[in-house]
């Protein structure tokens, strides 16, 4: 299937019955550190990485005991999750069957309906200090559109989490186009005291995903 290239670098053949496009993308995959480290660390996805790069940098698991991992499938993140904090309630809700993490609640169901906050805070025993988001609307091609199905995905996220998250909480979401527009910035500040924005080292360069990372949950008084 491949071959050694110049500097170690793995080159895919073209296999009957596989697309130019799939071939590049399994020979970008043989060729990431973080596909090879996931495998390595034993997360599900190289996606993992990014959410210890932010929590690295803008501490989001420190001394947090419950937390909602939205659009969960695979299941990397609410791994570090386990790992960067092992005594606290976790609860993953997706449309997609998702194999069990061992600590972990799994929900197959859809956050957007309206029984999703009683069963998750249910799952939790109390509200959610940290509200996460990895989710990207599945792609049809036209950029215009993949553009306007991802924001209202992550809009519908953001509100999710000002409705579910307690007092001083927070909510990582991912955007594209190098950061969440300026409505959802405008909401974001209306329900929370900070909202920055940041893209890993972990995401792609050629990637247009940032993450919008929204802190200080405010009170509904506030």
């Amino acid at each position: 299937m491949s071959r050694g290239g110049s500097g170690g670098r793995q080159r895919v053949r073209t296999a009957r019955g596989r697309s130019a496009q799939s071939t590049r993308w399994l020979e970008r995959q043989l060729n990431d550190p973080y596909v090879r480290r996931a495998h390595a660390d034993g997360y599900r996805s190289r996606a993992a990485y990014k959410l210890l790069e932010l929590d690295e940098r803008f501490g989001l698991l420190r001394g947090v005991a419950r937390v909602v991992d939205l659009g969960i499938a695979p299941g990397g993140w609410s791994q570090v999750v386990r790992r960067r904090a092992p005594k606290a309630a976790v609860v993953g809700i997706d449309l997609l069957p998702v194999d069990a993490i061992e600590g972990v609640t799994i929900l197959q169901h859809d956050f957007l309906a309206k029984d999703a906050p009683a069963l998750i805070a249910e799952a939790l025993g109390g509200a959610p200090d940290l509200v996460l988001s990895d989710m990207a609307a599945n792609t049809v091609g036209h950029p215009q559109t993949d553009a306007l199905r991802t924001m209202a995905l992550v809009e519908a996220a953001a509100a999710f989490a000002v409705e579910v998250l307690r007092p001083g909480g927070a909510f990582v979401g991912k955007v594209f186009a190098g950061g969440a527009d300026a409505s959802l910035v405008a909401e974001l500040k209306r329900g929370f005291a900070t909202v920055k924005h940041a893209k890993p080292p972990a995401s792609r360069k050629d990637s247009s995903e940032w993450y919008v990372i929204a802190s200080g949950r405010k009170s509904a008084k506030s």
